[in-house]
């Protein structure tokens, strides 16, 4: 009798074992999974993130050139001025 006692206490001991495994896997895996997905969303945003930068310096550079003109439009203007209130 003391036999079978001592096998259905391994027997619960065995499978409360065997529900904390598993339940530790399932947390262990529901991380996982919330982790690729919190890294899809930093992967998409970084994406987004050199887009938007590549645009801006698409932009910035048109900028330069255009204030780069408008100097020697100024500069002109002055030459111009100059040599005909010498005249």
């Amino acid at each position: 009798m003391s036999e079978n006692r001592g096998f259905y206490l391994n027997r619960q001991v065995s499978l409360s074992f065997f529900i904390e495994l598993v339940l530790l896997a399932s947390l262990i895996v529901g991380s996982w999974v919330n982790l690729q997905r919190q890294l899809d969303g930093l992967q998409r945003d970084v994406k987004m993130l050199l887009e938007n930068q590549k645009h801006f310096s698409q932009k910035t550079s048109l900028v330069s050139e255009k204030m780069i003109a408008m100097e020697y439009r100024i500069r002109y203007l002055e030459v111009t001025n100059v040599s005909e209130g010498n005249q």
